[in-house]
């Protein structure tokens, strides 16, 4: 623990060292495994994130409807890019929301960063369906319109965030689909820890997510997959995987970096699995169709008797 909390100071003296706030990815002293003493209030809790979804277990819910996705199709959208030390994350302009979908009210939609490992064979996305760990994840991250993008206030509140997490895994072909190519276009520019440059205007969030039926999805009340691991997070994670090409999702680990040009490039920046969650998933038309045969069953059974009781 002494150890552990020398580490802490030296991180955050040490203008060099990466691990800010006392966390990282790839460092045995300040990895995940250590994050429930680094940031015990929250690491250590009850709902934790990310987790392996279960999809013959997830509960048919009929209050996850369709949701509505505003400004998604804004090339305009798309801020900044940055890379944060532990991530490349795309900040995002005002008036990008998403509301339905089982919510409790709209989200501001604030940002989306990405997870990933060490190039396309080895896994790197947080959430894991059935056992299967996908090369990356993409998180966008809102929070309850009602706060103004105020995230302090959000993460005070059980469901004050809302992450959709879509998976990723490789497709055939070179530097595809386009979009993806133009956002990897952007990481030379952002080689070092703290490297943030403007996007143009030229990709949308719906660009980026082609392919993916958002209609389709699972749900479950966990955390921040990061520290303070606060739990305030509605997560959503759709079912059906963004494709992207090789080249292109290797570009993220041989490109950035945890620091500068002396450190190691950026790769396996996922934590690993918690705890089970309860998962929930919308009615499908076969799910509608098996309530609605029991119904019918039941009320079968009950005339039968009526009947009887008649005759």
């Amino acid at each position: 623990m002494n150890q552990l909390a020398a580490v802490i100071a030296v991180c955050a003296l040490v203008p060099g060292v990466h691990c800010a706030i006392g966390w990282c990815y790839h460092q045995a002293s300040c990895n995940d495994s250590t994050w429930p003493i680094i940031a015990p209030i929250h690491c250590n809790g009850s709902r934790q994130s990310p987790i392996d979804i279960n999809s013959t277990s997830a509960e048919p819910d009929s209050n996850l409807t369709a949701f509505s996705f505003k400004n998604y199709s804004s090339t305009s959208a798309l801020k900044t890019i940055r890379n944060s030390a532990w991530t490349v994350k795309v900040t995002l302009g005002s008036g990008v929301q998403i509301s339905g979908g089982g919510l409790p009210e709209s989200y501001d939609c604030i940002q989306f960063h990405l997870h990933w490992g060490n190039g396309s064979s080895v896994p790197g996305s947080e959430h894991t369906v059935d056992g299967k760990r996908y090369p990356m994840e993409l998180h966008i991250v809102c929070s309850k319109s009602s706060y103004h993008r105020n995230t302090s206030l959000a993460l005070l509140d059980p469901t004050g965030i809302a992450a959709l997490g879509f998976l990723i895994e490789e497709t055939s072909g070179e530097a595809t689909p386009a979009s993806w190519h133009n956002l990897t276009s952007y990481l030379p520019n952002i080689t070092n820890s703290g490297d943030s440059v403007s996007m143009a205007p030229r990709i949308s969030l719906d660009d980026l997510l082609v392919g993916v039926d958002r209609t389709k999805y699972y749900r479950y009340l966990g955390s921040l997959t990061t520290p303070n691991c606060n739990e305030a997070v509605v997560w959503t994670v759709f079912k059906d995987p963004i494709k992207v090409s090789r080249d292109l999702i290797e570009r993220f680990s041989t490109t950035v970096r945890f620091v500068n040009n002396s450190s190691p490039f950026m790769t396996n920046v996922y934590r690993d699995l918690q705890p089970l969650q309860r998962v929930t998933t919308q009615v499908t038309s076969s799910s509608a169709c098996t309530e609605l045969c029991v119904c019918c069953s039941l009320a079968l059974v009950a005339l039968t008797l009526a009947a009887k009781d008649i005759y």
